[in-house]
């Protein structure tokens, strides 16, 4: 029997498990079915909070709905942040935890959680793809691997159609990478949809998703930090960031809700 919490950030959803005394060793077999929707609890992915092993409050490890790690999640990391922070009596507002991509930061404002992502890296402009409903395709990675695309009308896109072109494209193989496509609202804010690698469709929210959406706004139009995203989900999100120039950035930040929904107990 496993105790958990669901949870949601902007619509992305989770199991979370407290492992700190490393006592739980679920398959990828088990985490796929707590994350299916018709036999399992049902959720984007599962958190696991372990001990943290270089010096930070905790260890964040998180496992996509196929069962497979992934480096990281930016709604999971704030969905993490909020969990963990109230492991400790008084709620703490500031929580660290290492990730496959560096260590966190978590910072509770309110109703929302911030967080302090790692810094972007292998970013590359107009790609070679070629795909018929998209115009220029970008690359960077957020702490997870993300396609960017501006396209037109947003709302008519078949996300899951062009999210797996992309995702499976030779060019990203052999490990893939998640899409995202995006519009312009005004100078300073966008609309965002995105198809996740490991979920295999398209989910409400996706925080390095946003990231990634929110600097390449700034690279192609000039927009200046916060960028406010909207997702799938209906929530609007705040991106923050530093540009150093050279199309490099330090400093992003990811801001917006992180809800308890449930706490339960399940066979497994």
């Amino acid at each position: 029997m496993l105790n958990f919490t669901k949870m949601n950030g902007a619509g992305n959803d989770f199991v979370v498990i407290d492992n700190r005394d490393l006592s739980i060793n679920l398959s990828k077999e088990q985490i796929a079915q707590l994350c299916d929707r018709h036999r399992g609890v049902g959720a984007d992915g599962l958190l696991a909070v372990e001990p943290a092993e270089k010096g930070a409050d905790y260890k964040f490890r998180y496992y996509n709905a196929d069962g497979g790690e992934a480096e990281m999640c930016g709604n999971g990391a704030r969905c993490f942040g909020a969990y963990t922070a109230r492991l400790s009596s008084p709620i703490k507002e500031l929580v660290t935890f290492e990730t496959i991509a560096g260590t966190l930061c978590a910072q509770l404002i309110g109703d929302n959680v911030r967080i302090a992502m790692s810094d972007p890296f292998d970013l590359a402009m107009n790609l070679p793809i070629d795909l018929e409903d998209l115009g220029d395709i970008h690359f960077v990675n957020t702490g997870v691997p993300h396609v960017v695309a501006y396209v037109d009308d947003l709302p008519a896109l078949d996300v899951v159609k062009n999210g797996a072109s992309i995702r499976y494209h030779d060019h990203f193989a052999p490990n893939g990478t998640n899409a995202n496509f995006a519009a312009v609202l005004a100078p300073d804010h966008i609309a965002i949809r995105t198809y996740e690698r490991g979920v295999e469709g398209e989910t409400l929210a996706c925080g390095t998703g946003m990231c990634a959406c929110a600097l390449y706004h700034h690279i192609l139009n000039g927009a200046t930090s916060p960028v406010k995203v909207d997702v799938a989900g209906g929530d609007t999100l705040e991106i923050g960031f530093e540009p150093l120039g050279d199309n490099k950035f330090s400093n992003v930040t990811l801001t917006g809700p992180a809800d308890f929904v449930f706490t339960g107990t399940v066979e497994v």
